[in-house]
């Protein structure tokens, strides 16, 4: 527990959240060690299991959830409530959730031939009961529960979970009767993987800080050698920078450019390929998408950068008015998070307003926090922003983090009145009231070499 403390002590004492624009060139924040990780992620599952489960489940009126995963098959919900120290399921893990329905504790249990951890208490002696499936269906008939959450959903692949074969499986051993009482857990498996509690919430800027200052690491001539470095180079820079700080990262940073004097003229972002490397040169604008993972939390965020031409010491006003454009557009779809409001609603709302501003936006926002793409609703899709996908019908919820993606296109008359896109992502917390970034949102572009 001492561990825990002073880890948290470093991690939140060396981040001071940015309110509006973020802080120009951070330090990288210390990072804990493995086994202080471990630690803290321990005690966060623990405080989880004991108030985001039950809330969810009375919430949905949900009796008792049943998750059923096998070794390398895993069920996305139940590998966010295994031990830090356990990178898989083992055999097949069978976890139940059971509320009495007297207001007191649920019983967490495992029907495990290996319980995962001290959260949950071990259910199953194979020695008395060989059958684990036999087992299972005792459980459930001496508690009789009226509504038996599983994970299946239709549109939401974090809350599909339980395979076809272990669902044939379940049903054959449970019966008819308790069969006819299994329904969708989607909402509880989103739910869980969605909320933040306040103790993540004293952490994730920390997150945000740690990926703005590797970002800004290799957004600077510390990197970049104009007329040598490609954009795969920075690519490739980011992900050994990530694995020598210890941290993971959830896909491969994209880096691309765009420039003044591409044939077509005023075609948007030719040279914006992530598959595609480019030499970069002065003139430039560059682009990245980068994600760290750490402590089980996911960042998102993209960021521009520009490299100065001999003699100049800031970018072009048409580059710096892009930059202004996608915080307008942030504004706007910040401004109008409320609890309730669906996925849908608030991508159209939010696209009308923009348009009515004179911005030509797209906005293609998502959850975030145990995964990068999050459990949650989508905020628009970035190839078609009349659609209202299924999975944009979920609504926002309080305690959510959530990455703010969007992107705007604007004429830079410096480049000939070229239409260049401008992509922004930035990390935020919503609390049910308000969202605010998470350390600070991108205002000024980084310029290669720093000045």
């Amino acid at each position: 527990m001492h561990r825990i403390v002073v880890g948290l002590l470093i991690l939140i004492v060396e981040c001071t959240v940015a309110v509006g624009g973020e802080v120009l060139d951070p330090e990288v924040p210390s990072i804990l060690n493995l086994r202080e990780q471990a630690e803290l992620r321990d005690a966060w599952l623990a405080k989880r299991l004991d108030t985001v489960v039950p809330m969810l489940m009375r919430r949905e009126g949900i009796d008792m959830w049943l998750l059923i995963a096998r070794e390398y098959n895993e069920d996305p919900v139940i590998e966010t409530m295994l031990p830090a120290t356990w990178l898989s399921s083992r055999r097949r893990t069978v976890l139940i959730f059971y509320d009495t329905g007297t207001g007191m504790a649920l019983e967490k249990l495992a029907v495990s031939r290996y319980p995962p951890g001290e959260q949950f208490v071990a259910a199953w002696l194979p020695e008395e009961e060989p059958d684990q499936w036999a087992r299972i269906a005792k459980l459930i008939a001496e508690r009789n529960p009226r509504r038996i959450a599983v994970n299946q959903s239709e549109f939401f692949p974090l809350a599909d979970g339980l395979s076809a074969g272990e669902a044939k499986a379940l049903v054959a051993a449970i019966g008819e009767k308790y069969a006819k009482r299994l329904v969708t857990g989607e909402k509880l498996a989103i739910g869980w993987l969605e909320t933040r509690i306040a103790d993540e919430m004293l952490v994730y800027p920390t997150l945000v800080r740690i990926a703005h200052a590797i970002i800004a690491e290799g957004l600077s001539e510390k990197v970049v050698t104009p007329g040598i470095t490609t954009t795969s180079d920075i690519a490739w820079w980011y992900r050994e920078r990530i694995r020598g700080l210890g941290l993971g990262t959830w896909f491969h940073p994209g880096v691309s450019l765009d420039r003044a004097d591409v044939v077509g003229g005023t075609k948007a972002n030719q040279f914006a390929d992530k598959q595609k490397s480019s030499v970069i040169l002065p003139g430039d604008f560059l682009h990245v998408d980068f994600g760290i993972t750490y402590l089980g939390l996911n960042t998102d965020t993209q960021h521009h950068a520009y490299v100065l031409l001999p003699g100049e010491t800031a970018a072009p006003d048409g580059l710096v008015a892009g930059i202004a454009a996608g915080n307008r557009v942030q504004d706007i779809l910040m401004s109008n998070f409320r609890s309730g409001i669906s996925g849908n609603d608030l991508q159209a709302q939010s696209r009308r307003e923009a348009i009515d501003a004179g911005l030509n936006a797209t906005i293609y926002s998502h959850a975030i926090g145990l995964h990068g793409h999050g459990a949650g609703p989508w905020i628009g899709m970035w190839d078609d922003q009349l659609a209202r996908p299924p999975v944009g019908d979920y609504q926002v919820f309080p305690n959510t983090a959530w990455s703010i993606e969007l992107n705007v296109q604007l004429e830079v008359p410096e480049w000939g009145g070229k239409v260049v896109q401008f992509k922004s992502e930035e990390d935020a917390y919503f609390d049910g009231k308000n969202i605010q970034f998470l350390d600070g949102r991108q205002e000024e572009l980084h310029l290669i070499p720093r000045q």
